[in-house]
């Protein structure tokens, strides 16, 4: 044999050689010294469903010493309860979802363990041809290795690996390490039991995942009813709790609320939100609790100052059925003006001003609300402030020179927030007799808000139509009010005594018979009606209709009874 067949013998022995090792394990390949250690850290996760029936197992692994874990997120889906079992056997409840995806199927939790041992995870691609070791669960003997075939980039920086090697479909979520023993990925589903091919995430991936402020409309996270962790900074924290109290119910936020004192524990905000619920809940003694502790662990002490005022204020307005008396508007106006000393913020002292003014000292509640028209609160509402002050010390001339500076801060065409100024002048216009100024502010009202005015706001400017004797464009409101609110009488009986008024006699029977129609024992349709007939010259009719509406109890029928009779 020559020398070039013999060449080529060993090329080709050489060739089979190197597939047989690019396609299967070497179980004369040395196994790593940190198989033993490592295998401590790798588990077996069970999920459960809310009626404790199984959903799925898997495998996972440690990546934190405070229980930081992961693993692939399918078992989770549904569920209300997971938990692992660790190298010992011992069952570990998994305490909190730190963050999943569902494209590459990973989950991070944590465990409700105080101390656990991590795999190292490798910082750096594994190159192709390189060796790599599948570490099951509970196995210390014989590992299977396999060579990196394909490494994929996935979001700039992330490796989706290929890897010659044989799996079970129980090594899904077992770790995937280098020679080094750190970790390069998590097993995936392999396409079947005998494929020559298998493929793994990337670790670093799995373990990035993260919760953040904005997670409690993640898709992915609601596909799980575990319990989801806070995000990691009070930030993210803060926003998320401020999003779920209006996207979760009451207990969901509650126990958003205990997680946060219980994660940052020197932050006043966990405080702060506690002690709203139980202000709410009327529970002033658990609230007054919680504030103390939030000053007490505060910086910034002048923001909790102002919420306490606040807190004590609201609780004074609105919740005084139920005294608590430690809460004083006293105790309330030396919180934030301890707080307006700390940091002399506008807000701080537009709550002074309203203080002042639920304790009757409308004085000094007047020179704060003008002072902070030159602040840059919201011009329109300090002068509306100043204006209630000069109501209360009935000073009228002042009021309503006061409420045109709140219009004022306005031009023409108004915005959206000048409306419930120009209602507001609407009414005492209307109270001080102007009848046509207070129309002329209830249409720029009405302009400004549209389809969002009711029934009863076309039955008031009605009102200041007739007064102002504008009775075509009252008829037309009160029309309006019927067409909103059909089945309200009052204001059939509103347009029956317009048309009278005007000498619709004819037209004010029909209004009448509706509104009987409406409410057959009702005395209005009965009065109204024979006020018509009495007038149009029916008298017989009129005035046993009257006759009725008297029976009925109508204070005004005797009246007209003795008229027309």
């Amino acid at each position: 044999m020559n020398i070039i067949s013999k060449i080529c013998k060993v090329k080709v022995l050489v060739i089979g050689v190197s597939l047989f090792h690019l396609f299967t394990f070497s179980p004369l390949q040395a196994q790593p010294s940190w198989v033993k250690k490592a295998t401590k850290s790798v588990f077996t996760v069970k999920t459960f469903a809310a009626d404790g029936s199984l959903i799925g197992s898997s495998n996972g692994f440690y990546t934190g010493t405070d229980g930081e874990a992961i693993s692939n997120f399918t078992p989770f889906k549904g569920a209300s309860r997971a938990v692992i079992i660790d190298a010992a056997g011992k069952e570990i409840p998994v305490s909190g979802i730190m963050g999943a995806n569902d494209m590459y199927d990973v989950v991070k939790f944590r465990v409700a363990a105080n101390k656990t041992q991590p795999l190292t995870i490798a910082t750096d691609v594994a190159p192709t041809g390189s060796t790599v070791w599948l570490l099951p669960y509970l196995e210390t003997k014989t590992i299977k290795s396999g060579l990196v075939r394909k490494a994929e980039t996935f979001q700039e920086e992330y490796a989706y690996y290929t890897v010659a090697m044989q799996t079970p479909e129980t090594a899904v979520s077992c770790p995937l390490l280098n020679d080094a023993g750190e970790v390069i990925g998590l097993m995936q589903q392999p396409a079947s039991a005998t494929d020559s091919l298998s493929y793994a995430v990337s670790a670093r991936f799995a373990d990035s995942l993260k919760v953040t402020g904005l997670s409690l409309n993640d898709p992915t996270l609601r596909l799980t009813a575990i319990k989801k962790e806070l995000p990691s900074t009070l930030s993210d924290a803060n926003l998320l709790i401020y999003l779920a109290g209006s996207s979760t119910d009451s207990a969901t936020y509650a126990g958003l609320v205990n997680d946060m004192i219980e994660k940052f524990p020197k932050a006043p905000e966990g405080y702060l939100y506690r002690a709203q619920l139980a202000a709410d809940a009327a529970k002033y003694a658990d609230a007054d609790k919680d504030m103390e502790q939030a000053l007490k662990v505060a910086q910034e002490k002048d923001d909790v100052l102002f919420n306490y005022a606040r807190m004590i204020y609201n609780k004074d307005i609105y919740q005084n059925i139920q005294p608590y008396e430690p809460w004083t508007l006293d105790k309330a106006l030396t919180q934030i003006q301890q707080a307006y000393g700390i940091n002399p913020q506008p807000a701080y002292r537009q709550l002074e001003g309203n203080i002042l003014f639920a304790q009757k000292k409308y004085d000094e509640a007047y020179n704060i609300f003008t002072e902070l028209t030159e602040s840059n609160l919201d011009k329109a509402e300090m002068w509306y402030g100043a204006a209630r002050c000069k109501e209360m010390l009935k000073d009228t001339t002042a009021m309503m020179a006061l409420l045109d500076s709140a219009v004022n801060v306005f031009s023409k065409p108004y915005l959206k927030q000048a409306a419930p100024y120009l209602w507001t002048r609407g009414n005492k216009r209307f109270d001080l007799g102007k009848y046509r100024d207070a129309v002329h502010d209830f249409n720029e009202y009405e302009k400004l808000m549209g389809t969002q005015v009711n029934a009863r706001f076309y039955y008031i400017r009605h009102q200041a139509e007739i007064e102002g004797r504008l009775y075509q464009q009252a008829l037309n409101d009160i029309n309006r009010a019927i067409q909103l609110e059909p089945k309200e009488t009052l204001y059939y009986a509103e347009k029956a005594a317009l048309q009278v008024r005007v000498g619709q006699y004819d037209e004010a029977i029909e209004t009448a018979d509706e509104c009987l129609a409406i409410e057959p024992d009702g005395s209005n349709g009965y009065l109204f009606k024979g006020l018509a007939q009495c007038l149009k010259g029916n008298k017989k009719d009129g005035l046993e209709n009257l006759q009725k509406a008297k029976d009925m109890g109508d204070p005004q029928a005797e009246g007209l009874i003795e008229k027309y009779k």
